[in-house]
């Protein structure tokens, strides 16, 4: 039987219609007729092998789901993920390979089908096992067992593009039509952007993977996030009196108005260390460190000011985008001057973020606003002109990296 290619070809525009944020990496993928695989499978060189009586008795509709099941193990990066997972832990065989598979299928198939997407009956969901939704692949393997799962998932094949397991029909790195890392990396990085781009339409397990997908989330950030937020929910902190709403205490003196105290969302300054010492890489998650931080007191960037510290300090900009504040410097570090700027700014600001190498002087006294120090690590220098003091004790300080 030979592959019908027309109606292939008609389920991946039906697909693309579907999710338009996948086209880019829909079109990437390479059909390769096979008579050797099930169904249909994917190697991580972004090559579809296809069986021709398995498109000939699938309808259209359910061969657009296999293409977005596809492709969505080779965008989530499942083979290289499978191959860490069974180095860490030391596992190998069809067995093991199979576990993956499942895990996999599990942690797409929420995402994958409805929304004009056809679930066939034989879907391999989580709550066959009793497990919920959501979960990413290593959680999955985590709570997997063969013995314990149903006939039907014993027969998963969806290729070496999930699992990383090396399969019969796969041509390998030297054969037609595959794509280089690099190639794949760029496909996945259009996908990344088209869903930023469009975050209101598209579900929130392809939200998250677009997100992390480049800058996956580190531990530090974490850390950060929560001195950040605890330094901006303290006493006093985003915090005014205002008129709009009387006192309670008013009753207590008639013919007097006194103010309410009102919570507001705290105002934050951060000063990035911009000396010859920070590197261009730390510059560079300086950035995304304001991001995060931008989100973490509420989305109001307005409330948000950046200010780039060497030797002396520049002007304090407002966060539009993070990858529009201008980064100068170069020379020495003096954070007593970034510490001046941003203090003599008003209104003033409660909370105050350093990003910095640490290899600065800093202010003799307190500031009158909580601080957090996001700090680079470096290897201990006995050189006269660097500056190996820790921060100060009254600041609350992460170590980035």
């Amino acid at each position: 039987m030979n592959l019908d290619r027309d109606k292939l070809f008609a389920a991946r525009l039906l697909a693309t219609r579907a999710r338009p944020y996948l086209a880019a990496a829909l079109f990437a993928l390479n059909p390769v007729e096979s008579t050797r695989v099930p169904t249909m499978a994917v190697d991580r060189h972004w090559r579809c092998y296809v069986s021709p009586h398995f498109v000939a008795r699938t309808p259209v509709e359910e061969l657009a789901g296999v293409w977005v099941h596809e492709v969505s193990h080779l965008l989530r990066d499942h083979p290289a993920r499978s191959d860490r997972y069974a180095k860490r832990n030391g596992t190998s065989g069809p067995g093991e390979r199979l576990r993956m598979n499942i895990a996999a299928d599990f942690e797409i198939n929420d995402d994958v089908y409805g929304d004009g997407l056809t679930k066939p009956a034989d879907c391999v969901t989580p709550d066959l096992l009793g497990l919920p939704d959501e979960w990413l692949m290593e959680d999955y393997l985590r709570n997997i067992r063969l013995s314990s799962a149903p006939d039907g998932l014993l027969w998963l094949d969806c290729g070496s593009g999930a699992d990383g397991g090396h399969r019969a029909w796969d041509l390998g790195p030297a054969g037609a039509h595959g794509l280089a890392p690099h190639e794949a990396d760029a496909v996945r990085f259009r996908v990344a952007e088209g869903i930023n781009g469009h975050r209101g339409s598209v579900p929130a397990g392809w939200q998250r993977w677009a997100e992390q997908a480049f800058h996956p989330p580190q531990p530090w950030r974490d850390l950060l996030i929560a001195a950040v937020r605890a330094a901006a929910a303290g006493a006093g902190a985003g915090q005014d009196y205002a008129y709009g709403r009387p006192a309670r205490r008013a009753a207590a003196v008639p013919g007097v108005v006194l103010p309410a105290l009102r919570h507001r969302t705290p105002r934050v300054s951060v000063i990035i260390d911009t000396s010859g010492s920070v590197s261009d890489a730390e510059l560079g998650s300086a950035l995304l460190e304001v991001a995060a931080i931008g989100r973490a007191v509420g989305g109001r960037r307005d409330q948000v000011s950046v200010l780039s510290c060497d030797a002396a300090a520049g002007v304090a900009h407002p966060l539009c985008r993070a990858e529009g504040i201008p980064l100068i410097g170069g020379g020495g570090t003096d954070m007593r001057e970034g510490f001046t700027t941003v203090l003599s700014r008003r209104p003033r600001p409660d909370v105050v973020v350093v990003l910095t190498d640490g290899e600065t002087p800093w202010p003799s006294t307190q500031p009158p606003c909580r601080t957090v120090v996001g700090l680079f690590p470096r290897r201990k220098v006995q050189n006269e002109d660097h500056y190996d003091d820790p921060p100060p004790s009254w600041a609350r300080v992460v170590t980035i990296g």
